[in-house]
């Protein structure tokens, strides 16, 4: 698991090298690559603390990954579907690091993502269902600022990815 969270950091670092070239700064990577990045090494340490390879088995890798048993987390969308996640696999706490707090990513996440199935299933314009979504939309937008924030320092700072050390 190791490898990818260099790779991970690798990629990263060359997106926000601070080297000029010609006068000119590199852009900074988009937010979702670099949340994507943190998610990754936090997840691999957490596979990695649990005494998992990519050898382990598959099962045994997504259990640990994406949590076991009943979900935790539910959401109930006005389409009708339910969306449902764990909360006790290391996916879970990766989002907990980053985001804060799990259940308030995943209600506003959920919610956000399925603004335009919204829309269509219920024969309303997507501004419209937007604005009666503004509180969700907002909380998504704080919540996400914030596992940037996290996700930057994290990979920034080169150490372990475990709030506690290497455990």
């Amino acid at each position: 698991m190791r490898a990818c969270t260099a790779t991970a950091l690798a990629v990263l670092t060359l997106l926000t090298g601070s080297a000029c070239t010609a006068g000119a700064t590199r852009p900074a990577p988009p937010a979702d690559d670099v949340i994507k990045a943190a998610t990754r090494a936090l997840t691999d340490d957490c596979l990695t603390r649990r005494g998992l390879t990519p050898e382990s088995g598959r099962q045994r890798v997504s259990d640990a990954l994406f949590g076991t048993g009943r979900a935790e987390l539910s959401l109930r969308l006005p389409t009708g579907y339910v969306v449902r996640t764990h909360t006790d696999g290391c996916l879970a706490a990766a989002q907990r690091r980053l985001y804060g707090d799990q259940d308030r990513w995943f209600r506003s996440s959920v919610v956000v993502n399925n603004l335009r199935p919204e829309a269509a299933r219920t024969g309303r314009p997507l501004s419209e269902v937007r604005a009666a979504h503004r509180a969700e939309i907002a909380e998504w937008r704080r919540l996400r600022a914030h596992a940037l924030t996290t996700a930057t320092a994290l990979l920034e700072g080169g150490g372990t990815t475990h709030p506690k050390g290497n455990q």
